[in-house]
């Protein structure tokens, strides 16, 4: 179970097309149960992106469509 804080990030990496200020705990939470990664972007900064499992628990969370 996530909780509102992590639950509130993943929501938010969703939406992000750039680089994201997050609670770096919330976001070791998310990629060790695999719902984001980090993605190395041309600049050199990892910016965190859904996995499929992410948009999963999302969209059974009605969050997504």
């Amino acid at each position: 179970m996530l909780s509102p804080h992590e639950f509130a990030t993943l929501m938010l990496v969703k939406d992000a097309t750039e680089q994201l200020e997050v609670d770096r705990a919330d976001l070791d939470v998310l990629l060790s149960r695999r719902l984001v990664s980090l993605e190395h972007a041309s600049s050199g900064q990892a910016l965190p992106r859904l996995t499929h499992e992410g948009h999963s628990f999302l969209k059974a969370a009605g969050r997504i469509h």
